[in-house]
């Protein structure tokens, strides 16, 4: 059995002007309803990775759904929130104004510290990654090979859950788009 863990592609992107911590909130609610840019083409190997899966699982964000389609996937097997990108907490600072990228370092180093206003805490977070990963190797039982198109914080947090239960595959799926980890269970 395996599961392939695979980074989506990169994301039509808002703006990137420099705005309070407040509008940054408004900023994430964009960048999570926008699709796959354009010009993000899957790379061969993800391509090779994606056609020789049995099942495909996605979030149900439209960056997720849109790389699975991008990869010619014709039916996606699960497609839910339980598979969504860790949240971002949020600020009602109106003081200090910095470019979106910024603020989500900020706010996701912050998150990584216990800070969780207005999103799930990093604890949960790793909670939802337990269940979800359950779900996954489910559905590897059942299908052999899955492919999970999510996100990159997901997608570490779901590669130690698997690691810690018997799955071997590298540490991290990869942080740029279109990366990807296999992650096998021998059944031992």
């Amino acid at each position: 059995m395996e599961i392939i863990i695979l980074r989506h592609g990169k994301p039509v992107i808002p703006h990137l002007n420099k705005l309070s911590a407040s509008e940054f909130t408004g900023w994430v609610r964009s960048y999570d309803a926008s699709g796959l840019c354009s010009t993000s083409i899957p790379t061969n190997e993800a391509l090779d990775q994606a056609v020789r899966c049995n099942a495909v699982v996605c979030s149900a964000l439209p960056r997720s759904i849109e790389s699975a389609r991008a990869l010619q996937i014709q039916t996606i097997t699960l497609s839910d929130t339980q598979f969504n990108e860790a949240e971002l907490p949020t600020a009602n600072w109106n003081y200090l104004k910095l470019s979106p990228k910024a603020w989500a370092v900020i706010f996701r180093i912050l998150w990584l510290l216990g800070y969780s206003n207005n999103s799930e805490s990093y604890k949960e977070a790793k909670t939802r990654a337990s269940k979800a990963a359950h779900t996954l190797k489910e559905l590897a039982e059942k299908y052999n090979s899955v492919l999970f198109v999510g996100h990159g914080v997901y997608n570490r947090l779901l590669a130690r859950e698997l690691k810690a239960t018997g799955w071997v595959g590298p540490r991290s799926s990869g942080s740029k788009h279109w990366n990807f980890g296999v992650y096998k269970h021998t059944g031992r």
